[in-house]
């Protein structure tokens, strides 16, 4: 009950939230009565449009929030492959409205259904379809769950639950609207008397609204507006009740259902079920022309799988223990795979996947995991995550996050001796564990507005475009914005000229995830000035080295044109 009282709410705030403005035209029109012409005879649209309409939205909605990521995984199709059906279907059902010779010809598929069930289809329930496959709200803290839970495959009854109480709530407000414009187009004499122009006006509204998609117009019209939904959408947020209901858990399944038999970090070997399989897969580096690797054909051998990202600085730190792990062991039986798991959308490119497997020197086979599905079958939750799987095929041993390295090595030497007594090892690799102490140092911050941390500002931190001003006193651990800057989902970025960003830190080493190009000018508190080139895709930059852990600040002079993501320390 908890889940859908909280998706219905969920959806209510968005469907009264300024992002669904865009598609309120489009839902008006096609919700009035609008009439169709067959052999010349007019014929009144149906009192349920809008009810199909909506209808078709909510079906859609659910079916692609919660179905579209997995379905487009297996078939190892793009991910907004959907979208751009949904946007081609706006634009032949606009054409069809403004042309009725080419809906007629649209209509003649259906027509052995009888011409009793042609006449007048209005195309309210394809227009809800069409709708609900490009309509994507913003991302409150509901939808965001949903989402994440679709594009792991985590999809059990609690998350359609979840789903559908929110598609009906989002839906609520639509069709009201949708209600709203037939009572009006009946009610006045001018809308009765030319129903031809207000098919004309449907038609260019779906039209004009799939051409704003395909040039991202919706958005851009949503920063220009206040969202005066923030303080509900937060306030959801932030409920004890609402973060229980979320935490939907792992999917279990028959291939993975004995890992939870292994300890994270487990200082000896344990037994936890066979190794659930690579899945969902959409690229392979360094493999023999891009070819799979399957596990089942490395039976013989150790195997090492190393969930990663390569922007992420936990993942930095570890990898040149998994690095000299490969150079090391393996001739002598140790295959290492890498599961590039991507945590932002830019680490979803295979050329900045690519690039970041010659930055860190990785020789060894690594997998595009941008659906998630592997890390899902494998039930991970961090980056990085080390999983170490015997000859036999059988997961003896998992170690979440950075740090015990020693342990791990320990129990990969273990292995390869099992696999073959007569192998000579050599000395252990020696590689300085950096891994910084716990609470030791400032918390990776993020600025893109899906999941902003340690923000210190005054003005009020969320997406869209604003003027900010850097405060006088400004908290430990945090950032904060001074000038104009769009903060969008992932990113935030100057919005005019330039702008400027304070980071108040305690690490030994701080780095910045940054996109784009121009030169970025950093400060620190002792007066000291260093300038940073920023061209191309994302990468993370280093701001400061030390040998110790301490205090500090920073600002930064950002010019327009570089998108800034993220803080990491260490």
């Amino acid at each position: 009950m908890d889940l859908i009282i909280i998706g219905l709410l969920g959806g209510l705030i968005t469907g009264i939230s300024p992002c669904i403005l865009p598609v309120l035209p489009v839902i008006f029109l096609t919700g009035g009565a609008q009439s169709a012409k067959f052999d010349g005879e007019v014929v009144p649209a149906k009192r349920s449009r809008p009810y199909l309409v909506i209808a078709g939205l909510v079906l859609s909605f659910t079916l692609v929030t919660l179905g579209g990521s997995l379905l487009l995984g297996l078939l190892n199709l793009p991910q907004d492959i959907i979208r751009w059906v949904g946007i081609a279907v706006l634009v032949i059902i606009g054409v069809g409205l403004l042309v009725p010779r080419f809906e007629r010809i649209l209509e003649r598929p259906f027509q052995r259904f009888g011409q009793r069930e042609v006449k007048n289809r209005g195309s309210g329930f394809g227009v809800g379809l069409a709708l609900g496959a490009v309509f994507v709200p913003c991302a409150g803290p509901v939808l965001a769950a949903i989402i994440v839970a679709g594009s792991t495959g985590r999809i059990g009854i609690g998350t359609i639950l979840l789903t559908v109480s929110f598609a009906i709530g989002v839906a609520v407000p639509l069709l009201v609207f949708a209600l709203a414009g037939r009572g009006v187009i009946e009610r006045i004499r001018a809308f009765r008397t030319r129903e031809r122009g207000l098919r004309i006006a449907a038609g260019i509204a779906m039209i004009a609204l799939a051409v704003g998609l395909v040039f991202n117009v919706p958005q851009a019209l949503q920063r220009l507006l206040p969202d005066y939904t923030s303080s509900l959408q937060q306030g959801l947020a932030d409920s004890d009740q609402v973060s229980d209901a979320l935490d939907l858990g792992g999917l279990v399944n028959d291939e993975n259902k004995d890992l939870d038999k292994c300890t994270n970090g487990a200082a000896e070997l344990e037994s936890c079920g066979t190794a659930p399989s690579i899945k969902g897969i959409q690229q392979w580096l360094n493999t023999p022309g891009g070819e799979a690797v399957d596990l089942k054909s490395l039976r013989g051998k150790v195997v090492l799988i190393d969930f990663w990202a390569y922007s992420c600085i936990n993942c930095q730190r570890s990898l040149p223990h998994v690095v000299a792990w490969d150079a090391a062991y393996r001739d002598l039986g140790l295959e290492v795979i890498g599961i590039h798991s991507p945590e932002y959308a830019f680490e979803k490119d295979p050329g900045n996947v690519a690039a970041g497997v010659a930055d860190f020197g990785i020789d060894y086979p690594v997998a595009l995991d941008n659906n998630l599905a592997t890390w899902t079958n494998y039930r991970n939750r961090y980056w990085p995550a080390h999983y170490l799987i015997d000859a036999q095929g059988t997961v003896r041993h998992i170690s979440f996050g950075e740090g015990n390295y020693a342990a791990t090595e320990k129990l990969i030497r273990e292995l390869l001796k099992d696999a073959d007594p007569a192998v000579q090892l050599p000395a252990a690799t020696d590689v300085v564990d950096e891994t910084p102490d716990v609470g030791s140092t400032t918390r990776e911050t993020f600025l893109g507005s899906s999941k902003d941390v340690n923000y210190g500002g005054g003005t009020e931190y969320r997406s869209g475009t604003r003027d900010f001003a850097l405060p006088d006193k400004q908290p430990d651990d945090s950032f904060a914005l001074g000038g104009g800057w769009t903060v969008e989902t992932q990113y935030a970025t100057p919005s005019g000229g330039s702008g400027s960003i304070r980071l108040n830190y305690h690490a030994a080493e701080v780095r910045m995830v940054v996109a784009g190009s121009g030169e970025v000018v950093v400060r620190d508190d002792k007066g000291n000035e260093q300038r940073i080139r920023i061209d191309g895709t994302p990468r993370s930059y280093a701001l400061e080295k030390a040998d110790a852990v301490a205090q500090g600040s920073f600002t930064l002079e950002v010019p327009t044109g570089v998108q800034v993501y993220s803080f990491t320390f260490g």
